[in-house]
């Protein structure tokens, strides 16, 4: 009977020290659960960084497009100015832009 008193005795001990632990891991597993949920939206490779990113890319993409046709327009000009195709009249005209040249019967407003 002794025995059994004590036992008694030892297992409301037992259930508070279980549930104090288990309160201690739910504290802990929702406070791992708030970090992870805090590092998936706001981390270096989170959903907002991801958005960013996006915009970003975005802009470059639209930005080398601009490039491009800058290029493409050069390009176009150099062939045109080559030794292979000649075009007289973009030659004239860059002559005039660069060098001041105007023909006799033009005049000039400015």
């Amino acid at each position: 009977m002794i025995a059994q008193n004590s036992r008694a005795a030892a297992e409301p001990h037992m259930n508070q020290r279980l549930s104090i632990s288990a309160l201690i891991f739910f504290v802990v597993m929702i406070l791992l659960g708030v970090y992870f949920a805090y590092a998936a939206v706001q981390g270096p490779s989170g959903i907002l960084r991801r958005v960013q990113l996006q915009a970003e890319t975005q802009e470059l993409v639209q930005q080398r497009n601009k490039l491009q046709a800058e290029v493409d327009r050069m390009r176009n000009l150099t062939r045109r100015l080559s030794d292979e195709f000649l075009d007289v009249d973009l030659l004239d005209e860059r002559a005039r832009d660069v060098l001041g040249l105007v023909r006799a019967d033009e005049i000039i407003i400015r």
